[in-house]
């Protein structure tokens, strides 16, 4: 991508900038961007393109930002920006935001472009999601080290009065948890709604010269829950990987239990249910110290 400006500043005026037009060497996104090469564009080129029509200062937001972070699936909606009061308007595909409370440490630059850090994407999006999706996309993130604790909090204190702040900072206080997928989501909220004591979330354990890294642990006990998606039946390569590990971990004292994505979403109470007896059926080992 590349501005009227920059053109300019390469030595090319505007009837120049024309003749490369029809010549097929540049191809106009909006007024004074244009894309160069070709005009089929990828999801940051167009990105990008939408950012550079706003001006200097605009910064890519919102669904855009988390989309750009891999944060979200980018569904093809208009594309965000923060802008000036000025800016953004009567631009097909752009979706203009003006924010009183942009912090320059909640910018960062990416190929040339201003776009939210990760956890100014979160707060952004704290109000125009669900509160599950937003416990999803912050579990997550953290799990990939796209963004920290530490981040959210500053974000939070940097812009307490956001719209979308009593959401994110609910979601802070509800434990840190990352995790790896929705399924793992689903079985940490069903434990705190029944008040189970939060388990160990894919924590690294070394055993037989191998790491193994179990869905959920119950450290005191030695109980492993093992999650199976919906595609686990499907994938024998998946399912022998999974034996594997389970042998390990039955190998060296732990129990493992498996759930599915259906156990836990159609039998959520038989679920919970399973998880009490094997926890009270391995109580004695704490005072046995069997496996320790």
């Amino acid at each position: 991508m590349i501005t009227s400006r920059q053109l300019n500043a390469c030595g090319l005026d505007s009837d120049a900038v024309r003749v490369r037009v029809r010549r097929g060497q540049l191809h106009r996104r909006y007024r004074g961007v244009y894309a160069v090469g070709t005009g089929v564009l990828a999801i940051r080129g167009a990105m990008t393109a939408a950012a550079l029509a706003c001006g200097d200062d605009a910064t890519l937001s919102h669904w855009s930002a988390a989309a750009w972070w891999e944060m979200a699936r980018w569904d093809d909606r208009e594309v965000e920006v923060i802008v000036r009061r000025s800016g953004g308007r009567g631009r097909d595909g752009i979706r203009p935001h003006w924010s009183r409370s942009l912090d320059a440490c909640d910018v960062w630059r990416r190929d040339h472009i201003r776009i939210t850090s990760p956890a100014r994407t979160a707060l952004d999006l704290a109000g125009d999601t669900s509160a599950k999706a937003l416990r999803r996309m912050v579990r997550q993130a953290l799990a990939e080290n796209r963004v920290t604790i530490r981040q959210l909090d500053d974000v939070l204190r940097r812009a307490p009065r956001h719209p979308g702040a009593p959401a994110l900072r609910a979601v802070v206080a509800d434990g840190h948890v990352p995790t790896k997928s929705e399924l793992e989501d689903l079985a940490l909220d069903l434990l705190q709604a029944a008040q189970i004591v939060p388990p160990e979330v894919n924590p690294r354990l070394r055993l037989d010269a191998r790491d193994i890294r179990p869905d959920l642990l119950f450290r005191d006990q030695r109980l492993v829950v093992e999650l199976d998606s919906r595609r686990w039946h499907h994938d024998p390569l998946t399912r022998r990987d999974d034996a594997d590990k389970q042998a390990i971990l039955e190998a060296h004292g732990y129990r493992v239990l498996r759930i599915t994505w259906w156990q836990i979403v159609h039998q959520p109470d038989q679920t919970v249910r399973r998880i009490r007896a094997a926890l009270h059926d391995l109580e004695p080992r704490l005072a046995t110290g069997y496996g320790r």
